[in-house]
């Protein structure tokens, strides 16, 4: 696998995120308008901000899109909402991923990383291998989707990023499920 940015930021160590080994990039799932009620988070109630808004055109999955900024006070909890639910089998942690993403900062929504930047294809790589947030964001979806994966620091780098990115930030993703292996 290339070295990437992303799989740099998504590999971790117990000590440094509380959570997996080490992590890989998301993958993308099939295309469809309906949101899955199983796999959306709502947003929180109160002063928290739920799933920022996308730019671009968020249901056609050849192109990239990305999350803007974060409204209020960022989620304590993992947000996920589907912009496009895949079909067939889901993920689980067991499978190995084929995914496209965008990865922004709540804050300003600046984009830190992103396959399509890339190109085209897809990075490949084990859900049990990344950050929590991510593993748990992408688990449940099928090929064809778009999911937008909002992580508060503790499920992705907390106060031990990798250079790049701040401590303690809230990460957005917009992942793409392309395949499943």
């Amino acid at each position: 696998m290339r070295r990437l940015l992303l799989p740099a930021l998504l590999v971790v160590t117990l000590a440094g995120c509380g959570g997996a080994a080490e992590t890989a990039a998301p993958t993308a799932t099939s295309p469809s308008a309906a949101p899955s009620a199983a796999a959306t988070a709502a947003a929180p109630a109160g002063p928290e901000g739920g799933v920022p808004g996308l730019t671009g055109e968020p249901t056609d999955l050849t192109a990239p899109t990305q999350a803007g900024p974060g409204t209020g006070a960022p989620p304590t909890e993992l947000l996920t909402e589907d912009v496009v639910v895949g079909e067939g089998a889901a993920a689980t942690l067991a499978d190995t991923v084929q995914v496209r993403y965008t990865g922004t900062l709540w804050s300003d929504g600046s984009v830190f990383d992103s396959s399509w930047s890339r190109g085209d294809d897809p990075i490949e790589f084990p859900l049990d291998r990344v950050v929590p947030g991510f593993s748990q964001g992408i688990e449940g979806m099928a090929p064809g989707g778009r999911r937008v994966i909002v992580m508060p620091p503790d499920l992705a780098y907390g106060d031990n990023p990798p250079p790049g990115l701040p401590a303690g930030a809230t990460l957005v993703f917009v992942v793409d499920l392309v395949g499943i292996s």
